[in-house]
Order: structure tokens, then sequence, then C-alpha cells
């Protein structure tokens, strides 16, 4: 018997979910060393993305008894509204790795933010497609009406308010994170406790602005016809602007350096070929030549997305070589 109704694939291959955990645990544990030697901040930055993370996903599958998750090693919760440990590490790295690009790239914080969103997202496009067909995820369109398919619908089985959701999470928690980084506290002691706070303050204003945006300015909208489908679409547009915008405008400093992270070329790397490679080892190509041709446009993207990026940190550190050897 298949997992669920109209989608016409079997449980995966049984290392399937272990392999995601431990790879997903072990990048995250990469993360954890480079935030520790970066300082409190960092660390507490990362830890807070892992709590984010946790706390969307509870109220998403608490809120929404259509929305589960597949079953892996480590589980919070009672089934069936638990939730993945490894789903909460998955968001700490993203939001972690894409923060480290733009602060690299010495670009303003509203700039900054709207980038890391992207960068976000561009992963969660080759993820989301094949972790749905892999039943690590379930969206239930069952219930909506038989003008859903549940392969085909909206993104290919995906609702664009996950992908709309994604844009919202990781602006709004690195915008809010960084603002309030910016506060000046001269006290040693005060200033590290205000460091470690500052994730959780930006998690609760995050939270209530993702509820404004996902609910009440969302119904607000729908008044006049706004779809959410043409909202993703908008704050595509918008973030775009905004990253273009702050990208000419960034500050080159002696931050700046060509040789990022090892963990920022790890992290989407693997979300990338990772999901990838399940797309064509699990047969779901054989399923929509648009799915296809999507998927490798996407990897593509993330790959063009990254080189342009190195490119430009290359640049911004020549300047700064020079100012240093004068």
């Amino acid at each position: 018997m298949l997992p669920y109704p109209g989608i016409p694939y079997d449980h995966p291959p049984g290392i399937c979910y272990p392999l995601t955990e431990a790879c997903m645990y072990l990048l995250f544990i990469l993360c954890c060393v480079h935030a520790y030697k970066k300082g409190t901040g960092s660390i507490m930055y990362l830890l807070g993305g892992l709590g984010f993370g946790l706390l969307l996903e509870y109220v998403n599958v608490a809120a929404n008894v259509g929305y589960r998750y597949g079953q892996f090693g480590v589980m919070l919760g009672s089934a069936p509204r638990n939730i993945p440990l490894c789903i909460g590490t998955g968001w700490a790295i993203i939001i972690y790795t894409a923060r480290l690009v733009t602060d690299a790239l010495g670009m303003p914080v509203w700039a900054a933010a709207a980038l890391d969103a992207l960068l976000a997202v561009n992963i969660d496009l080759s993820m989301d497609v094949v972790a749905y067909r892999l039943h690590m995820w379930h969206w239930d369109w069952e219930s909506r009406g038989p003008q859903y398919n549940v392969l085909t619908s909206q993104w290919f089985g995906i609702p664009y308010g996950n992908f709309y959701g994604w844009l919202c999470v990781v602006f709004y928690y690195s915008l809010f994170a960084r603002l309030l980084e910016k506060i000046s506290i001269r006290k040693p002691p005060v200033r590290t406790l205000w460091r470690m706070a500052t994730p959780l303050i930006s998690i609760l204003v995050s939270q209530a602005a993702l509820w404004l945006s996902l609910f009440t300015i969302a119904d607000w909208l729908k008044q006049f016809g706004i779809t959410t489908a043409h909202r993703l679409v908008a704050l595509l547009l918008l973030f775009t602007f905004m990253a273009i915008t702050g990208f000419t405008k960034r500050k080159i400093t002696s931050a700046s350096n060509a040789a990022l992270p090892l963990v920022t070329w790890l992290v989407p790397t693997w979300f990338h070929l990772y999901f990838f490679s399940w797309f064509f080892i699990a047969g779901f190509y054989r399923e929509n030549a648009w799915m296809t041709v999507c998927a490798v446009a996407n990897l593509l993207l993330g790959a063009f997305i990254h080189w342009l990026l190195w490119i430009q940190l290359k640049r911004s550190a020549a300047p700064v070589m020079e100012v240093a050897g004068t």
C-alpha cells in the first residue's frame, strides 16, 4: 500500500532517511565549530536558527492537521504531530551560512537580509519537490478538493505559500538579529548577555512579523484577489531589487575575504546535489518533463549565484589587500 493516495511512489530505500539525517547533523556540527571560533554572537545566531526552525515546524504541524512529517530517527513530540530534529538543523545551517556570505560582501542590513532569503529559497526549490516525493513531509492536497492534484498543483505539488513562508522566515530572522546586534552596550558582562539574548528576541519579533505576513495581511489582501502566488512573485521581485541595490552600496572592509569558510560551500552544495541525485535515483524525472527542466535550471542557477558571489568577493578583497600593503 502506497504511503499517500495519489502519489505513485512507495517508501524510499531504507538508507534514505538515516543518510539525510547524518549529513544534516554533520553539517550542523561543522557550522557549530565555525561559529564557536567566531564568538558568542555567532554561536547564538546559529542556535537561534535551530530553535526558530523547530518552533516554526511545530506550529505548522500543530495548526495544520494535513501537514506531517515522515518518521526520521530523532523525532520531537508525539506522532503523528511530531517533527524531525534534522529539519531544525537544516533551517539553522541554511540561515547561518547565507549570512556568512552576505556579511563577507559587506551589504547594508536590509539588502543582506533580502539576499539571505533568496539564497535560502534557491535551496528550497531544489529540496522540496524531491523531499515531498520521498515522503519526508507531506501536504494534504487530498482534502482540499478535486480541483487539486497532489503532483501538479501549484509548484509540482508544493504550495506557493511554502516558498513565500521561506522568504519571510529567513528575511525576518536575519533582519531583526542584525538590527538588534547594532545596539551598542559598553559593559562587557551586559554586552555578552545581550548577544546571548539577541537570537531569542529576534525569534519572538520574527514570529510576530511572520504571523502578520502569513495571516493578517494575507487575509486582507485576499479581498482584492491577491493570492499567495501573487505575493510570492512580488516578494521575489522586491528582494531581488533590494539585494541588487544593496550590493551596489556594499562597504569593502578588512572583513572582506575571497576565501569564504568551507561551510558556506558545503551546505548549499550538499542540499542541491543530494536532492538532485535523489531526483534521478528515485525516478522522479520520468514524471514530468517540465519538472525535470526546472530541477536542472535551479541547480544551474544556484551554481551561477555562488560563482558570481565568489567572483565579487575576490574583487572586493583585492582593494583591501592593496590598502593594507600601502
